[in-house]
């Protein structure tokens, strides 16, 4: 039998020389101009196509983690954008890492947080979430940990993007128990750290993945499929109004070199 090479099989799809299949799918006929593209990234991740209401929550969260506004993240995206190479492909690979562990880790370290609380078991009702939050508190704080998804830079009494989301999943039918226990962590968490931090939008949009059954090890993946809409932004925003060099000058001539 002739040697037919090495094969390296995938259940998401296969191309040949006239049909480019994908998830079952032809893609030119069955999926272009039919499937939006949240919904494509639910399908591939799931394994299965997600209902409309499913599609609605998951986007609302690919919206609401494209902000990040003037961030580092974003300037840094700005800067790469003149002096890489590849000046794009540059700029979004500088833009995705640099966010990667301190702005896009708080959707997977939130979604990570609450569904290992949520291991041993699911309250019934609001005052059995509460009882399980403060307890989940009261043990970050004996151990010295953030409770991932408290708290905010900027929005220091409510994040507006929180409220939004969660009535949303709420009308879908999707406010499960991670966006639950979320809330609670909300209502209980000034009695254990002795003050009052919102829940960030960051936060919320990793309850809501977790409630989507979506994997916790991919969360940030989602967070970074996000970011990537708004460094495109950013990229083009440069473009008309060019500031990366003038960024780059008043860093470099403030900086102090130590050896």
């Amino acid at each position: 039998m002739a040697d037919e090479g090495l094969r390296f099989p995938t259940a998401i799809g296969t191309s040949d020389e006239s049909r480019i299949r994908l998830l079952g799918q032809d893609l030119a006929a069955d999926l272009m101009g039919k499937v939006g593209f949240g919904e494509l990234a639910y399908w591939l991740v799931a394994g299965r196509r997600p209902t409309p209401g499913e599609v609605r929550v998951f986007e609302t969260v690919l919206v609401a983690l494209a902000d990040h506004g003037f961030t580092p993240t974003a300037i840094a995206a700005r800067l790469t954008y003149l002096s890489a190479p590849e000046s794009l492909q540059g700029a979004l690979a500088a833009g995705l890492l640099g966010g990667g562990s301190r702005f896009l880790g708080v959707t997977e370290d939130c979604g990570r947080f609450l569904a290992a609380v949520l291991a041993d078991g699911v309250p019934e009702d609001d005052a059995g979430f509460d009882t399980l939050a403060l307890a989940a508190v009261t043990k970050a704080r004996a151990e010295k940990k953030f409770v991932p998804g408290l708290g905010h830079p900027v929005h220091k009494k409510e994040d507006p993007r929180t409220p939004v989301l969660i009535r949303i999943a709420e009308e879908e039918g999707l406010r499960g128990p991670h966006l639950r226990l979320f809330e609670a962590i909300g209502r209980v968490h000034p009695q254990v750290l002795t003050r009052t931090l919102p829940l960030n939008g960051a936060g919320v949009c990793g309850a809501a993945l977790a409630d989507l059954g979506l994997p916790v090890d991919l969360l940030r993946g989602f967070a970074l499929l996000a970011r990537a809409a708004g460094l495109l932004g950013h990229l083009a925003e440069e473009r008309r109004n060019p500031i990366g060099m003038d960024v780059y000058l008043t860093v470099d001539r403030n900086a102090v070199y130590e050896q």
